[in-house]
């Protein structure tokens, strides 16, 4: 009889291969992997139902509603505008275009941000008769590094907030310290060097664009008003157990009805392509999470570590960032991050420390991680492929040419910070 914590990891080195090897039907191999937990009394179905954060389901559904409005505003795209035609090479433009980028996705889905900001560096590259290649790709590293630094900001943010009970606030200032948000903004200005000096041969001057119409500025208000409300929010709910999912689900379900009195066809458009793949994929992970808890690895895990003679709290944290940065730069971070983080607050109840160090830095190695390479985040993917619809071939090389240099500068950064600091 194969013993219960032998059969889940078995089970979920499955699953994870599959996420490795295929970007497609995650949604679908995690519930497997699941039900399999249910079929071999792993955990039961009500444990599981249970220990999904439904929290964060809602924070991740608002958020995703409330993202897509503004994008539709075209209030993203006229910002662009803006920087473009203030910058006097088409380098600077380039660079700032990144910078806003970077922004947009503390607040908006990543893959979404590439969405909203690629067409402009596909219009200045066409202008100036470059390629876009280098261009794109700074995008999608910007968006992947800046999401990590708020809660609403990527899903592995959400994860580990509902993990740790983290509030909004908590992402700027934690116990009286700088939190995440300080790690990766220290990291943001270390790899925006490297951008600078990737982009800084492009010198030609920037023919000015068109300002995009703006549709409306509403969905902003909805932005900023659910922002304001989770950061008050954690002064009421103080567990973070269910007020900023219901918020960020109230801004959400408002900002649909309003979109329908404007236009049903889009309120209708915008319900038919929600990311409900991606929504039971992070409802999957966490039933997963929940086997492999339930049946002891996660403790295993963490003894395996223990005996292996790394006693030293520095080189454990070294390690649990730089494996992060190496896994994360070939699968998708939200599994890893998943079960890594109760590894990690194992780690650090037998060092007999806060686990915000060990958790800090799992979270960003995994998230700065999949700048590495074209397959190593989502938002990547979708910038691969944008280039490919305009007949250019971005290969794994070209990517990592600018993707690891960015990477290890933003890491470095932020793993001496957050050491120094936690």
């Amino acid at each position: 009889m194969v013993r219960p914590d032998v059969l889940a990891i078995i089970i979920f080195l499955c699953v994870y291969t599959f996420l490795a090897l295929s970007t497609k039907h995650r949604a679908i191999a995690v519930w497997i992997g699941g039900i399999l937990f249910f079929i071999f009394k792993i955990i039961t179905p009500q444990y599981g139902f249970l220990f999904i954060n439904w929290n964060v389901i809602g924070i991740f559904c608002g958020t995703l509603l409330v993202s897509e409005l503004f994008i539709h505003s075209k209030v993203p795209a006229y910002l662009a505008d803006l920087l473009v035609n203030r910058s006097n090479s088409v380098g600077v433009a380039m660079l700032l275009v990144c910078i806003l980028s970077g922004f947009i996705s503390m607040f908006v889905e990543n893959v979404a941000t590439v969405l909203i900001v690629a067409p402009v560096a596909l219009e200045i590259a066409k202008k100036i008769r470059t390629s876009p290649v280098p261009f794109i790709i700074g995008i999608a590293v910007s968006s992947n590094l800046q999401g990590t630094a708020t809660l609403i900001g990527d899903p592995p943010s959400m994860i580990l907030a509902g993990f740790l009970k983290m509030r909004f606030n908590d992402f700027f200032f934690l116990l009286g310290r700088p939190s995440i948000f300080f790690s990766v903004e220290i990291g943001a200005v270390a790899s925006f060097v490297v951008l600078y000096l990737i982009f800084k041969k492009y010198r030609q001057r920037v023919r000015k664009v068109e300002k995009t119409k703006i549709e409306s500025w509403t969905p902003s208000c909805f932005l900023i008003g659910m922002i304001v409300l989770l950061a008050l929010s954690s002064f009421v709910d103080v567990e973070f157990s269910y007020l900023a999912g219901i918020i960020c689900m109230i801004f959400g379900v408002i900002g649909l009805l309003w979109q329908g009195r404007r236009d049903k066809t889009v309120a209708i458009g915008l319900l038919k392509n929600f990311d409900w793949e991606t929504t039971f994929f992070l409802m999957g992970i966490f039933v997963m999470v929940a086997g492999l808890k339930n049946s002891g690895c996660i403790d295993e895990i963490a003894s395996f570590i223990k005996k292996a003679g790394v006693s030293n709290t520095f080189i454990v944290y070294t390690i649990l960032v730089w494996f992060s940065v190496f896994v994360s730069a070939f699968v998708d971070n939200v599994p890893y991050v998943t079960a890594m983080i109760p590894v990690g607050q194992t780690l650090a109840n037998g060092f007999d420390i806060p686990p915000f160090l060990f958790l800090f830095g799992i979270l960003i190695g995994a998230c700065l991680g999949g700048n590495i390479t074209p397959i190593g985040a989502s938002a990547n993917i979708v910038g691969i492929g944008l280039l490919k619809k305009k007949g250019y071939e971005c290969s794994f090389w070209d990517f990592m040419r600018i993707g690891l240099p960015f990477t290890i500068f933003a890491v470095i950064a932020a793993y001496i910070f957050t050491w120094i600091i936690w």
